[in-house]
């Protein structure tokens, strides 16, 4: 049986970013519209049942429900039995249970780098496909939900060469006097805001550091800033850290949905996969993984941060749709 899980997270792309920005917002509403899209196209190749996410807002449910008034289900909806608790913790175990479902084949994300970020706390081996529906959304993407539940549907088939279209990819590992702590996808900010508050940043003033997986000006958020000095693709076997805001050479940037400035940067310092980078904290401070404020610490602290490919296996959902049409699976 042909099975696919869903995450669609109703916290994402609500976070104060969009008060001081011009970023797109997708409501709760129009996530109930993307996924009922992925379930139609996912069950017309093949997909039998598909798991999601428990939560508030009922989106699982209310996807059942109105498809099932349009006589337009045919597979099986599971909305997972399990508490939850409107936090980052909901996707972490959902993940977590989707991960151990022998029969889940693939797992589709609504959210946006945070979101991910929390599946990648459990994810391990199941493919993962990302739908941007958030505030920093350098690692997922903006696709047409249709287009993913095909995608989705030709992935969980197990027809294909996997190697042809996932990339297993990179993640910053954090550690605070030798013990491990956290993770980010896309990039690690060492900041002097001594408190998480709201969690995300938006005055740069307060950054020293990013740390960075990817990079690439024709993103948003932090891994631009390096990406105006430094192109790094995914599938690069290294990463970078930056100096910020030690009147270095000054470079314009897309820190943010409408928001172009400048910004100090120094010259990029290339991390191989496994390097170790040493900080030794001043004063008091937080880190910010994946644009959220998650880690504070005090003076005197050691920080190791090193680049792993220990990330998700991340489907390129073009190329499996192209190694699925060469092999014919369309056709009837």
């Amino acid at each position: 049986m042909a099975s696919i899980g869903i995450i669609a997270n109703p916290a994402s792309g609500k976070d104060i970013r969009r008060l001081v920005s011009h970023a797109t917002v997708i409501d709760n509403n129009e996530k109930i519209n993307i996924v009922e899209r992925i379930v139609l196209g996912a069950q017309a190749l093949g997909v039998e049942k598909v798991y999601m996410m428990p939560d508030s807002y009922n989106i699982g449910y209310r996807v059942a429900d109105k498809l099932i008034s349009c006589h337009e289900l045919k597979c099986e909806i599971v909305v997972l039995d399990m508490p939850y608790f409107d936090s980052m913790e909901d996707t972490v175990r959902a993940v977590e249970y989707m991960e151990n479902n022998e029969e889940i084949k693939c797992i589709v994300t609504l959210g946006g780098d945070g979101t991910n970020r929390a599946v990648a706390k459990s994810i391990k081996n199941t493919p993962l496909i990302t739908v941007s529906t958030g505030t920093n959304n350098v690692y997922p993407v903006m696709m047409e939900g249709t287009i993913v539940g095909m995608a989705a549907a030709a992935v969980s088939s197990g027809k294909f060469d996997e190697e042809k279209f996932i990339l297993r990819d990179k993640r910053i590992e954090i550690y605070r006097d030798n013990i491990f702590i956290d993770i980010a996808l896309i990039d690690a900010v060492i900041s002097t805001d001594v408190f998480i508050g709201s969690k995300a940043i938006w005055d740069m003033n307060s950054i020293e550091k990013i740390f960075v997986t990817r990079s690439h000006p024709a993103s948003i958020g932090f891994s631009s800033i390096v990406g105006c000095k430094k192109i790094i693709y995914p599938e690069d076997d290294f990463g970078a850290c930056v100096d910020i805001n030690l009147n270095n050479n000054e470079i314009m940037a897309p820190i943010a949905a409408g928001v172009v400035e400048p910004i100090s940067v120094g010259e990029p310092k290339i991390l191989s996969l496994n390097d170790e980078y040493e900080y030794i904290t001043e004063r008091r401070g937080t880190i910010a993984l994946d644009g959220e404020r998650e880690i504070e610490y005090a003076k005197d602290q050691k920080f190791v941060f090193k680049i792993r490919r220990t990330g998700p296996y991340h489907v390129d959902v073009i190329k499996v749709l192209e190694v699925a049409q060469i092999s014919g699976f369309f056709t009837l």
